[in-house]
């Protein structure tokens, strides 16, 4: 699925590839007059970019990011944060974003969620040359469709070698699930209760494998369902920011402002205004959830 943005960008969408492993595998485009900055916001995956020309260039703030020494990889890999990843765009950039489920940075990357908390690091180093003859072929490839294939059989192989290999405890495989079920809004009591542990086991186990707690970790899910439903509404001529808050558990729309400038620094009236059409790939894909939101406060006003 292709489309393109007023602001000269293009993403292809590889709907459904390995799912069990990638919550998206998105191919984007971008070409502007100038370099611009991008805000990366906080997501509950795994982010895997592998670049198909320029390299990115990211840093935890602005001075970082446009100083002497920001991070410049060809093939960036991330784990959870939760503050943004300021990124300097150049005027032409191409590449794949991969955003892997918590759980498949085992197989896919070789270790632990937790071990990629908090930084940005050179594909090649944490995975090993393999990734990098990937990146080569996906160069010499001009069509999106060979693209996907050569990442799906690259998941594929991971996927299939670490079968042999340590396991996460089925608790924390089973707690994961359990708040990507509850997109946010599960209490962690609960939770604690559905997989025998208590509240303090949970929250150690559940860092030690992925790089935050488990409450942290509903913050993102809650955040990234908002900002999928605002993304959809801007796309769709209307946002409803009082009616995302409560769809999304906030207690009213201040919740959902602090949330956001907590997590991006800005509140979503001006994220909008500044990162929508910048290229988050993924992020602005349409969930089957946004659109049922958008349908139902429709037929709610038009009874």
């Amino acid at each position: 699925m292709a489309n393109r943005d007023a602001h000269d960008q293009e993403y292809w969408s590889a709907d459904g590839l390995m799912p069990q492993v990638a919550a998206s595998v998105v191919g984007y485009t971008a070409r502007s007059p100038r370099p611009t900055l991008h805000r990366g916001a906080p997501s509950p995956h795994v982010t895997l970019v592998i670049t198909l020309d320029q390299p990115v260039v990211t840093g935890w703030s602005v001075e970082e990011a446009f100083g002497t020494a920001p991070t410049r990889v060809d093939i960036a890999t991330a784990g959870l944060h939760l503050t943004p990843a300021y990124i300097r765009q150049p005027q032409e950039q191409s590449g794949i974003q991969i955003a892997l489920h918590l759980p498949a940075a085992r197989s896919i990357l070789g270790l632990r969620a937790s071990e990629l908390c908090s930084g940005t690091y050179e594909g090649v180093d944490v995975v090993g040359r393999e990734i990098g003859r990937l990146r080569a072929r996906l160069i010499d490839t001009t069509d999106w469709p060979t693209r996907f294939g050569l990442v799906r059989q690259f998941l594929q192989d991971r996927t299939d070698r670490a079968d042999d290999g340590p396991r996460m405890r089925t608790e924390l495989a089973e707690a994961w699930a359990w708040l990507g079920r509850h997109r946010g809004a599960g209490r962690i009591a609960g939770l604690a209760g559905h997989v025998m542990l208590s509240e303090r086991q949970l929250h150690s186990l559940f860092t030690a494998e992925f790089g935050i707690g488990p409450k942290r970790f509903n913050r993102l899910l809650r955040f990234q369902r908002a900002k999928r439903l605002i993304g959809y509404g801007v796309d769709h001529g209307r946002v409803d920011l009082a009616g995302i808050a409560a769809d999304c558990g906030y207690a009213d729309q201040s919740h959902l402002t602090r949330d956001f400038r907590s997590f991006v620094g800005i509140g979503p009236t001006r994220w909008v205004d500044e990162e929508y059409g910048g290229m988050v790939p993924g992020g602005m894909v349409p969930e089957e959830s946004a659109e049922t939101f958008y349908r139902r406060t429709t037929a709610d006003e038009h009874p």
